[in-house]
């Protein structure tokens, strides 16, 4: 089974200590490529660093996470298109609109936003999205740029049936985590997930974030990394009614296809 991880937060401080250990247990459970996600003016540019350190195995995405949306300044925004004139950085993001936090203002998560996608129409690279709470508004802004920008996916997908069926109706992309597997919030995916287009279908660990509750043996640290891959491409399978085996393949394609990785 080779899979892509197409979002890892691999510049978090967690990884600190055992980097190279984390990138060799993903290796030998066959996460053959990762996207490590660029989500601040402070970790895009190390996901890029990270990515030229591991030439075909990791690449980047640079943008600015709605929580920081604050920090998306003309400066900010000269330091993004900087950072996307390097080949290892595959899309534009982590970018997009959380209400549920609303760690800063809707004006500034907006205008940060929209700032994003035209990265994204300037460079024709696709685009990396999260939506939380936030459906309309982010539809909206969306549609403003209809007809100029190039595959999205909307990561981490934890929404409703008629949010996907948007998001399908628009062709984009969608990414499956850990959130499959856990049983107090995730229940309702188990059943979407059969819905989902083959060839729209993505996946990811969102690592360290979303440990799979149903993962055995826990790790002690309840850390997520993307050797735990595998178990969720298990789950989603079984979900949909399909081969782990095949799920696997046509998630890495999808994954290769969508951010122009080599194969």
């Amino acid at each position: 089974m080779h899979l892509v991880d197409i979002g890892a937060n691999l510049t978090h401080d967690s990884f600190d200590r055992d980097r190279d250990a984390v990138l060799a247990r993903a290796r030998e459970a066959g996460v053959v490529q990762m996207v490590v996600t660029g989500a601040s003016r402070e970790h895009s540019p190390l996901a890029l660093q990270l990515a030229q350190a591991h030439p075909g195995v990791l690449f980047a995405t640079a943008g600015v996470h709605p929580h920081h949306a604050t920090e998306y300044t003309d400066e900010c925004d000269a330091e993004m298109r900087a950072l996307h004139a390097h080949p290892e950085v595959v899309a534009v993001g982590e970018c997009g609109l959380d209400y549920f936090r609303d760690f800063s203002p809707r004006p500034a998560q907006r205008r940060a936003f929209e700032r994003q996608l035209q990265i994204g129409v300037d460079t024709a690279k696709p685009l990396f999205l999260h939506q939380r709470d936030a459906h309309a508004d982010f539809m909206a802004v969306m549609k403003d740029f209809d007809g100029r920008i190039g595959p999205a996916v909307v990561h981490c997908f934890t929404g409703t049936r008629e949010e996907m069926f948007d998001y399908l109706d628009n062709d984009w992309y969608i990414g499956v985590t850990g959130w499959l597997c856990d049983e107090r919030r995730g229940q309702h995916l188990r059943e979407l997930v059969r819905h989902m287009p083959a060839d729209r279908l993505l996946v990811e660990t969102d690592a360290p974030y979303l440990l799979p509750r149903t993962l055995k043996p826990m790790p002690k640290d309840r850390r997520n990394e993307p050797a735990f891959l595998p178990h969720i491409v298990e789950e989603l399978a079984r979900d949909r009614g399909e081969a782990a085996a095949a799920v696997a393949a046509r998630t890495t394609a999808n994954a290769r296809t969508f951010f122009r990785l080599p194969g």
